[in-house]
């Protein structure tokens, strides 16, 4: 069985893991999403986008990532999410910094579209020519880790873009599946969660859930920290490029589908989330992206 089919077949069924009360059909995650009351707190997220000027490879389309995200942004305009979030990979590599800034600032031209608030996870594909300090500069992102409260809940972005010897990611220094969050980070964490007043949300590029090289080194160590605050309800994450589900230690870990992978609308992938005050959270997907609810 190829492993995307799989995915697909868990996508219609419930999971039994705690707080976890179903994955949702996209429409079904849609109206979910609705809230009369207006407290829920709502928040775009898109990743993997890859947008380059250049032909497709393999199962990568990258020219066609600039109309996918278009039709994101205008479902976000629609639905005025707090603000929305990049989880990474937001252009792909260039053989130049020149190339590579250009194709950066036409493609967040699109994104800068979709709400006033915007945040960049740093992907290793952000920094293949660029430094960190060039991409945050040419977005207008001050920090490529942070936190920030909105609505009662707080968030935190993390930058797994480090080799193991804590050297930063920046023009080729580095190997895709030498990631990790550096010591400094990790503390930086702890002290953030244990300050933390509300629930949190963490977004990062790199898995944090499974074994593999898609994961950062250190995930059990960030885990840990996680799961000691006591106040993570979810990890959204990427660079896998599909569409997976696993609680962990009582946390939900969705890596979301890349917007660059497949020809055409309908390979699209994107999605919409609906935080409530009691903590639940509905994850509406659209096109390719799985629907979630939580409780």
């Amino acid at each position: 069985m190829d492993e995307r089919d799989g995915l697909r077949r868990i996508g219609r069924r419930a999971f039994l893991g705690q707080g976890a009360l179903v994955l949702a059909a996209t429409a079904a995650g849609s109206a979910a999403a609705d809230d009369p009351t207006g407290e829920a707190l709502r928040f775009g997220l898109v990743t993997d986008l890859h947008y380059a000027d250049k032909d497709p490879a393999g199962t990568r389309h990258y020219r066609e990532t600039r109309a996918k995200l278009a039709e994101a942004v205008a479902k976000f305009r629609e639905s005025r999410p707090a603000f929305v979030v990049e989880l990474g990979d937001l252009i792909d590599a260039a053989d130049s910094a020149e190339t590579e800034k250009r194709w950066l600032a036409t493609i967040d031209a699109e994104f800068r579209e979709a709400a006033p608030e915007r945040h960049y996870v740093l992907g290793n594909h952000c920094v293949d020519t660029l430094t960190k300090e060039e991409f945050l500069g040419a977005v207008g992102q001050e920090r490529s880790h942070y936190s920030f409260d909105r609505g009662g809940f707080h968030f935190v972005v993390l930058d797994a873009c480090f080799r193991a010897d804590g050297q930063p990611y920046h023009r080729r220094n580095f190997h895709w599946t030498d990631a990790n969050i550096p010591a400094a980070q990790v503390e930086w964490l702890k002290a953030d969660l244990a300050a933390a007043k509300g629930k949190a949300i963490v977004f990062a590029h790199q898995r944090l859930d499974a074994p593999g090289r898609h994961t950062v080194k250190n995930a059990e160590e960030v885990r840990r920290v996680l799961e000691g605050s006591g106040r993570v309800l979810a990890v959204f994450q990427g660079h896998s490029h599909q569409n997976d589900y696993r609680e962990v230690g009582g946390i939900h870990y969705a890596t979301l589908a890349a917007m660059v992978e497949g020809s055409g609308a309908a390979s699209n992938g994107y999605s919409a989330a609906t935080l409530r005050p009691d903590g639940s959270l509905v994850v509406a997907g659209f096109r390719r992206q799985a629907s979630y609810a939580w409780s």
